[in-house]
């Protein structure tokens, strides 16, 4: 039936054409997907015969599925529908205006500028007007008192402007947002069967009777019914929430759906539904209904948390099966706020506390004395035509007391961190990161580790074998073929091209002198490549053996690390080639092919001689080892195929090779600039012990002759895990700070040691960790880190799914640009704070003060909102726009509990602070007298704009504009200028700002309180507010040591960080709350363990007296092994160096741990576990529990 050609279907099909349409309709297809195991495998036998008859009525081969023909598939579009489930609506602008109106403080402004603009056109009637005199008066004209309406009028413009351009960037940010969404979305390709090729193809151009080769690490764009299938197992958690995976076969549960991932083996299916009528499209369907509902609902509940509403919203997918995982990641994706909205939010809440008592303060005040003065003092009688003359009053000291509030209240820190954010992750495109999750791009700069992966992240992963041992012999290089026994070639050669994907191939190089390109999974191309070397091409057997008749596959999976294939002889027996790790397979081998290709037993004591004089070198050279292996077995009976234990045993190994990986020319620098910005790099790889050391050595991950801990996943958790083999929190703080690299590991040992660290309470503050990761079983350890890096080429979909970054080139270099842009993004928010808060500092206390003193606001509630204007929205674009420098790696990770405004931000804050209230208090009491012109203190209630008011206005934008140079350095550099012209943004928005200010002053008359000024007071202005330069460099010749007594503030305490959530986490974690349970028995254990330990202490000390020291034999349980001093020194220790810290630190640590005495009762039991009493740099060997050779412990490199 397979070799029946598509041309033929079309043919038979040609009848069927006066249909119109195709053998089945949407409905049914439909109803078949719904079908799940046996209940499918009856239906498609009772409708269709079987999945070939399925196949005809899609008129589509099971071989070489669909003709790439464009009409056909654009008309099953058209019948079936497209794979692309449309986004839901983007909100509208006037939507986002709306939004943007909720804002508190605005409709505070709007209340009272509306009150004032109704009350400034009431004139009280004639007899009053006398009366009320002393409160209307000193109006010069009629003309200027009807212009009373102009300052409520202007509070409102302002209002709509701060509107209207927070709109905006919400608008734009959610375009830019789309943006990176449909470009995540080009980047997902699928393979598909079309004209017999197989071709890669955009997920949304898969139709209905395309064959999809699925295989591991897919997560699969659309509906379909298994035709062939090896091993394969589907985790279907995302749609029926069973954690089990799901093995599937055409003749037991042939039903695959969209959004599920693939998790173990590969196969073929025919498309059968997409888009919206696929599984995941249904539940879109459903939820996008719901959704609307819960719209309705949310509306009438309060918008409590806006700021963590967007967080949370997901991605917007316009594809069916990333679309299922994004609606769940607001549950899954449980990340703490990222560090710095964490101490923004503490931050805002604490400015926006002092600004409300500083205005409440105020009004309270004002509205006191007005009343004293005029109904106590001047003993004025209250009269009632006068009432809206004294409300109008109020009215203005309200308005006075809101300004106040509305520039304390930092409302440009959000738009400020969004610009920086979206403005860094447009840019990182560039340095080849793809960020998913904004907020991810900031935590980056706070990473204190970094847990990467090896192949292919650290090294080229272009896998090439380089040494081989084969029939007794250990080549060094690539043998000659003709070396080689016949026979065991031949069986190199099968084993090879048959027992491994036959996706992966080697293909011509693109560019002439290239190298060949490798397609799939780069070891086998790497021993596809050792075909080709050895003159031979594995193409003829693979047509020879084509994947339908191979007989069973196991396919390589993290538990067996190897991979089978069985297929069957013409003699009826079955023949199986193994392939894998070279320890694990040499294990299962009883025999070995000898000098002339004849099996011989092979014992033990030879594997034991083999690991050290073959595997050991290859191993220390930085070479990956694969063995390979066959097995033969007779036709009957026939084995039991599923009993793995037994079918994997009795091995012959063929032969065994080194596969050398480079290392990425450009990776040692990379980790060198981590070392010195202070973050640990660690290597987590599968590979063994001696490769990974070596290429840990060639990155500079470790340098010979450190003290840093190489282990491999057993030893790892042998330390991790009580006698229960539960994981405890304290046993990983043993390990971590000296672990930098983790060989043959799983992922779960991954997960373990990226959440230890994070949960450690043993360093000053909680590490930060960035984990690396393309394979499916990745996806926990990315989940759990705080950023977590899929890579683009070589990782699979689940692990893009879970990551937060994707670099698009594989490569580590990049993660480093990814840590200098997160630094950039923190520095750029520091350095808006910093001169947001000077304007904050001032503007509220000048509004203060003037009010009470003179019962006016130095600033009118307009220049006020102006100034607002400068300081949040023009700043926050001109400082969060500054590009990187590479200095920005020279220092050590912020971390957690440093306060956002560090010292020396709190120095320059007062300094210029201090500055400016001068300036402007001078002006204010002493101006008239400086200039030469009338006061323009105690005006009354609509007086126009005095020259007085509008210099010290002028003079405090001045200050501000010079100060915004004087921001671009927040950690004491005297140079401001620079790098300045590298930011042209900036230059504009200060030229910018400029331009408008001399227009506001020179023509903005009533609305602005303005008089223009002429060129001589103008020059005042510039000049005063040029001495904030000059001032910025007296400010940073003061020692900020002489400056104790300030404080940071913003900062994050061990209690903010853990957010509800991150206590209540996903059930899976239930470490918190078992461990609540468990510690009434662990300290119960514990006791009696002390209690053993120290009987059995006694008794060793006895007979070691004797015996001498040595008693490797009696580390009788791990607890013992654990509580050794050799660590517990080191966790008393309060400062754990990093790298980069001085060797002076460490030298003094290992004094510290050599000088401690070895008498038994300190030491209560180092004899009993075996451990060298005396701790030094080296640790011995003995410490190492005698198991094979491989099993190396600590490094004394």
């Amino acid at each position: 039936m397979g070799d029946m050609t598509n041309s033929v279907f079309y043919a038979k099909n040609q009848r069927n054409e006066a249909k119109g349409e195709f053998g089945c309709t949407l409905e049914e297809l439909r109803s078949l997907m719904e079908l799940r195991g046996s209940d499918a495998v009856i239906k498609i036998r009772e409708d269709y015969g079987d999945t070939n008859g399925l196949c005809r009525r899609l008129r589509t081969s099971p071989t070489d599925g669909l003709l790439n023909n464009p009409l056909d598939l654009e008309k099953r579009k058209d019948v079936y529908g497209e794979n692309f489930i449309p986004p839901k609506k983007p909100k509208t602008f006037l939507q986002l205006v709306w939004e943007a109106l909720q804002d508190v403080t605005l409709i505070i402004l709007e209340l009272a500028a509306i009150i004032s603009l109704g009350l400034s056109f009431y004139q009280p009637p004639g007899a009053g007007i006398e009366l009320c005199g002393a409160a209307s008066g000193g109006v010069e004209d009629e003309g200027e008192s009807q212009a009373g309406w102009i300052e409520g009028a202007a509070i409102l413009l302002s209002v709509a402007c701060v509107v209207i351009v927070t709109a905006f960037n919400d608008w734009s940010k959610e375009k830019q947002f789309r943006g990176l969404q449909s470009r995540i979305e080009q980047e997902q390709k699928f393979s598909v069967v079309r004209a017999g090729t197989v071709i890669q193809i955009l997920v949304a151009d898969i139709v209905i009777g395309d064959i999809a080769q699925v295989k591991y690490g897919d997560l699969l764009p659309a509906d379909g019914i298994l035709i062939q299938g090896n091993d394969l197992k589907i985790d279907e958690s995302s749609l029926t929430g069973e954690s089990d995976h799901v093995s599937k076969a055409p003749d037991k549960d042939p039903m695959l759906l969209s959004g599920t991932h693939v998790m173990e083996g590969s196969g073929r299916m025919v498309v059968t539904a997409v888009g919206v009528n696929s599984q995941t499209g249904i539940i879109f369907t459903l939820l996008g209904a719901s959704a609307e509902e819960e719209e309705k609902k949310e509306k009438k509940a309060k918008k409590k948390n806006r700021a963590a509403a967007m967080e949370m919203q997901p991605l917007k997918s316009a594809e069916g099966g990333v679309g299922v995982e994004k609606k769940k990641k607001p549950h899954m994706h449980k990340k703490e706020k990222s560090v710095l909205q964490g101490k923004l939010t503490k931050l805002a809440v604490q400015i926006g506390k002092a600004g409300l008592i500083m205005s409440a303060i105020t009004v309270i005040i004002l509205i006191l004395y007005f009343t004293i003065q005029k109904f106590v003092i001047e003993k004025t009688p209250w009269l009632p035509e006068c009432t809206p003359v004294y409300i109008q009053y109020f009215v203005k000291f309200f308005i006075i007391g809101v300004t106040v509030l509305v520039v304390a209240v930092p409302e440009g820190l959000p738009l400020a961190v969004t610009i920086s954010l979206a403005y860094s992750v447009k840019k990182m495109m560039k340095d080849n990161n793809l960020v998913r999750h904004l907020d991810a791009c900031e935590t980056m700069g706070n990473a204190t580790a970094i847990c990467s992966d090896k192949t292919g992240t650290l090294t080229t992963n272009r896998m090439t074998v380089v040494q081989a041992y084969v029939g007794d012999t250990h080549y060094k290089e690539i043998p000659d073929p003709d070396a080689l026994p016949a026979k065991t070639l031949d069986l190199i050669i099968y084993s090879i091209s048959i027992n491994s994907a036959y996706t992966t191939k080697i293909l011509p190089p693109d560019k002439d002198g290239g190298l060949p390109r490798q397609v799939g999974n780069k070891t086998e191309c790497g021993l596809l490549g050792f075909i080709l070397d050895l003159k031979r091409d594995y193409q003829p057997i693979r047509n020879q053996i084509p994947e339908e008749k191979l007989y069973k596959v196991y396919t390589f999976n993290s538990v067996r690390k190897s991979m089978s294939t069985v297929t069957k002889l013409p003699n009826r027996s079955f023949r199986m080639y193994s392939k894998g790790a070279s320890e694990i397979i040499l294990k299962k081998c009883s025999y070995i092919l000898n000098a002339v290709g004849e099996p011989r037993v092979f014992r033990p004591r030879d594997r034991d001689e083999m690991v050290k004089k073959v595997i050991e070198p290859m191993a220390c050279e930085g070479l990956r080892t694969i063995c390979i292996a066959y097995r033969d077995f007779p036709a009957s009976p026939e084995p039991d195929w599923d009993n793995e234990n037994y079918i994997l045993k009795d091995l012959t190994c063929i032969c065994v090779v080194g596969i050398e990986d480079p290392v990425r020319p450009e990776v040692p620098e990379a980790i060198r600039k981590c070392q010195r910005a202070g973050i640990t790099v660690r290597m987590v790889t599968g590979d063994n012990i001696n490769t990974a050391r070596a290429i840990a050595i060639k990155c500079g991950i470790i340098h010979p002759g450190e003290d840093f801990l190489c282990i491999d996943g057993k030893e790892f958790n042998r330390r991790i895990r009580n006698e229960k083999g539960e994981v405890e929190q304290e046993r990983i703080d043993k390990v971590w700070p000296k672990l930098r690299v983790l060989a043959r590991s799983s992922p779960t040992d991954k997960h373990t040691l990226v959440k230890g660290i994070i949960d450690s309470k043993q360093v000053g503050q909680r590490q930060v960790v960035a984990v690396t990761g393309d394979g499916t079983n990745d996806g926990p350890a990315l989940k759990k880190a705080d950023v977590g890096f899929a890579m683009g080429i070589a990782g699979t979909d689940v692990a893009k799914e879970a990551s937060d970054i994707i670099l698009t080139d594989d490569n580590f270099s990049s993660i480093v640009k990814a840590v200098m842009w997160g630094r950039n993004v923190y520095d750029s928010i520091s350095k808006f704070l910093q001169f947001q808060l000077t304007v904050n500092v001032v503007a509220v206390i000048v509004a203060f003060t003037g009010a009470c003193i003179t019962q006016d606001s130095p600033l009118k509630a307009v220049q006020m909102l102006w100034v607002n204007l400068i300081m949040d929205t023009f700043a926050s674009l001109a400082l969060a726009t500054e590009p990187p420098t590479e200095s920005l790696l020279t220092r050590k990770p912020y971390g957690r509990n440093k306060p956002l405004i560090s010292r020396t931000m709190m120095k320059n804050i007062l300094g210029h602070g201090i500055y400016q209230l001068v300036i402007i208090f001078t002006l204010l009491f002493a101006g008239e007298q400086i200039f030469d012109i009338d006061s323009g203190r105690n005006a009354p209630l609509h007086a126009p704009a005095s020259e007085h008011y509008t210099i010290i206005f002028n003079t405090f934008v001045m200050m501000q504009l010079f100060n915004e140079i004087n921001a671009r350095k927040i950690h004491g550099e005297r140079n401001v200028f620079d790098g300045i012209f590298r930011n042209p943004i900036f230059c504009s928005i200060v030229l910018g700002t400029l331009g408008v200010q001399i227009i506001i002053v020179q023509f903005g008359g009533k609305p602005f309180s303005c008089f223009p000024l002429d060129v001589d007071k103008w020059l005042w202005c510039l000049f005063i507010g040029f001495g904030e330069l000059l001032w910025g460099q007296v400010i940073s010749t003061i020692p900020k040591n002489s400056l104790n007594f300030l404080k940071g503030a913003g900062q994050l305490t061990h209690k903010d960080e853990m957010p509800e959530e991150e206590m209540n986490e996903d059930t899976e974690e239930i470490d918190h709350s078992e461990r609540e349970l468990r510690r009434g028995q662990i300290l119960w254990f514990r006791g009696l363990n002390r209690i053993q330990t120290q009987i059995r202490v006694v008794k060793a000390f006895r007979s070691s007296l004797y015996e001498g020291l040595e008693k490797p034999e009696s580390k009788s349980s791990i607890h013992n092994f654990m509580t050794h001093p050799e660590f517990r020194i080191e966790d008393s220790q309060p400062h754990i160096p990093l790298i980069d810290d001085t060797d002076i630190e460490e030298d003094a640590a290992l004094k510290q741990n050599s000088s401690q005495p070895s008498s038994p009762n300190k030491n209560n039991n180092a004899i009993d576990s075996g451990i060298n009493l005396t701790t030094d740099t080296s640790k011995s060997a003995s410490s190492s529990s005698p198991g094979s050779p491989l099993h190396s412990l600590e490094t004394s490199l």
